[in-house]
């Protein structure tokens, strides 16, 4: 009931200018060094308009005013991830079963193998990326037997970071995958004795193998693809998104595989500000891609929640490098320097500002190199924004010399699933300074901070804020050195403000702060104040953007307009959800184990029917029980 008084407060008729909303009574972060706490905040027509205590937004509330009670929990700005394949993760969303946050192998073979029992004919169990062996409790990946022994006639796919992809036989067959099969440069088949394929892809060191053979599985319809988006968005408003910079990515074509988010936009449905970036997809016609964008669109495009942000994160194929720490790093073609700066020097010729994927030194060093040539010709960037991400091993010289030429930098907690990998082929050393965010820091450079979800990292943006303050890897390995971990409010800022900032968009959001975005989040524990290793496993339980509640749950639930029917009912979203939340850490053992033990009671009941349902049990004696090789670890 909107004009039902709260806590003292009393809507005015005479209000001159009431709010839409007013969210009030929490311990508001305002990320504002003016004014960096306060109690409540104001919104009319999707803006701030009063920040402060009960008394000073007093005035705003009219008999139309939403008032929420924040029940004294922390509010911060929504979180913005810098770097996120949002746009092809929304399409993808309802077929992919997702294993991030799963603490166990046996977990996720289980919910692997109910996903394939209620998967239609014709129809693929995919597990794309968020997750890690390392976050198991059995520190192992799956093997093929066990995907063929849960889902012996359905095609699974099991995608490991961008260093391999775990097929079974069904799989196999529906690729095409045979004795003959040649894979492209830079992807290795793994065969048997008798050279079939065995069901394992590598990325020898690109991931082009893994990707071209996802590809093939079956696609959401244009109308299922929006649906799919809607719900991938309420999911990223699960823990307080309300903003991203979509990094564009393979398979990703403009304007066509935008169209779930254009659609959206225009129906003004959007849930999450996107500002994107274009991608060329085809290595040798990238010049023909940039040239046909800059004809047909330009960066500023757009609006509030969908605007186009420059090109990248490739602007040539063949400059990039490729992130699979179990590889040497991939040497630079001959080639790439002079793509890279034909590609440059269109994009500044035409205001069109840039991110360039750059995990190693040696790639941002020799990119470097192309900008000075440039820049001796006529000026770089000649006031274009342009930014590297991930930097995992840039070095000092080469920070000064991005901030020399206004360059920024977008990083991820990459590390957080790849680390273990890095250390053990550079060593703890580099590891513990990869990337080195401190130095970044020291020298002014604006850095922001997201995943490069949702093929590597988790779209959970907690993990990555948790991986900036503590430097822990998803497996709980110290990685980080002490020097080059950030504190709690900087890593925030890196999270908000920054983000904004890296988009053009600093002086409307990232900041709680009158005449900005009314963009926040109410979270269910305080990020300042919880362990360090329970900030992964916070959620938002109530997220406002531009003034509108997107998400609501716990005390909140109900605020948030509902979705519509989740379809196909047979996605792994409709069964598994998104993210697999589990206790904190911190937890009291007893709790712990006590939960523990009701849910593998659950699991384990839940087993049981299956079996039944499908004729592998009888009357429950043991001769009618049959071996399942899923649950003997």
């Amino acid at each position: 009931m909107n004009t039902m008084p709260v806590g003292g407060i009393v809507p005015d008729p005479s209000a001159r200018e009431p709010a839409d909303l007013v969210v009030r009574n929490g311990r508001v972060h305002t990320g504002d060094p003016a004014r960096p706490s306060a109690a409540a905040v104001a919104v009319r027509d999707g803006r701030i308009v009063r920040v402060g205590d009960d008394q000073d937004i007093a005035c705003c509330v009219g008999p139309g005013t939403r008032v929420v009670d924040a029940l004294n929990r922390r509010v911060i700005p929504g979180l913005n991830d810098s770097h996120l394949h949002v746009i092809r993760g929304g399409v993808n969303y309802l077929l992919e079963l997702r294993w991030d946050g799963v603490p166990s192998l046996r977990t996720a073979l289980w919910m692997l193998r109910e996903q394939a029992g209620r998967t239609p004919s014709g129809q693929w169990v995919r597990v794309v990326g968020g997750w890690t062996g390392e976050q198991f409790a059995e520190r192992r990946l799956p093997t093929v037997s066990e995907l063929n022994a849960a889902a012996p006639d359905t095609p699974v796919f099991v995608l490991h970071l961008y260093q391999s992809a775990i097929l079974n036989r069904a799989a196999v067959r529906a690729i095409g995958l045979t004795k003959d099969s040649v894979p492209p440069p830079g992807g290795e088949i793994v065969r048997d004795h008798s050279g079939e394929p065995t069901g394992v892809l590598l990325a020898s060191p690109a991931a082009g193998l893994l990707y071209s053979s996802l590809a093939k599985g079956p696609r959401l319809s244009d109308r299922e693809q929006i649906d799919s988006t809607r719900h991938f968005l309420r999911e990223l408003n699960r823990f307080g998104l309300t903003s991203a910079i979509d990094a564009g990515g393979g398979f990703q074509n403009f304007p066509e595989n935008y169209a779930a988010v254009m659609a959206l936009a225009e129906q003004g449905l959007l849930t999450l500000r996107i500002a994107y970036h274009l991608f060329p997809q085809t290595a040798g016609q990238e010049l023909d891609d940039l040239r046909r964008w800059i004809g047909t669109v330009r960066p500023g495009d757009g609006d509030a929640w969908l605007r186009l942000n420059g090109a990248g994160e490739n602007l040539a194929w063949s400059p990039a490098d490729y992130e699979n720490f179990t590889e040497p790093r991939p040497l630079r073609p001959g080639q790439a320097d002079s793509e890279l700066e034909a590609a440059v020097r269109l994009l500044l010729d035409n205001g069109w500002g840039f991110r360039l994927h750059a995990t190693y030194e040696e790639t941002i060093r020799a990119d470097l190199g192309v900008f000075d040539k440039v820049a001796a010709d006529g000026g770089f960037p000649r006031g274009v924004p342009w930014f590297f991400d991930h930097a995992e091993t840039v070095s000092q010289e080469s920070l000064d010399r991005i901030a020399a030429m206004g360059g920024a930098l977008s990083i991820q907690n990459r590390m957080m699933f790849q680390g273990s990998a890095f250390a053990d082929r550079y060593g703890t050393a580099r590891a513990g300074g990869a990337p080195p965010i401190r130095q970044m820091l020291d020298r002014g450079l604006l850095v922001a901070a997201g995943t490069d979800a949702t093929r590597v990292s988790s779209y959970n943006p907690w993990l990555s804020l948790e991986w900036l303050v503590r430097g822990r890897t998803v497996g709980g390995r110290p990685l980080a050195s002490p020097e080059n971990r950030v504190d709690r409010a900087t890593a925030l800022r890196m999270y908000t403000a920054a983000g904004a900032e890296l988009s053009g968009e600093g002086d409307v959001k990232g900041v709680l702060r009158e005449g900005h975005y009314g963009d926040l989040a109410v979270l269910s524990d305080d990020y300042f104040s919880v362990p360090e290793e329970d900030i992964s496993h916070i959620e938002s339980l109530l997220t406002v953007v531009g003034g509108r509640i997107v998400y609501a749950a716990g005390e909140f639930e109900g605020l948030a307009a509902p979705l519509p029917a989740l379809e196909p009912s047979w996605s792994p979203v409709a069964h598994f959800g998104g993210y697999h939340r589990t206790l904190p850490p911190s937890t009291a053992s007893g709790v712990r184990q006590a939960r523990a033990v009701v849910e593998a009671a659950a699991e384990s009941e839940e087993h049981r029917q299956w079996r039944v349902a499908r004729g592998f049990a009888g009357d429950g004696s043991p001769a009618a029980e049959l071996f399942d090789s899923c649950f003997v670890l």
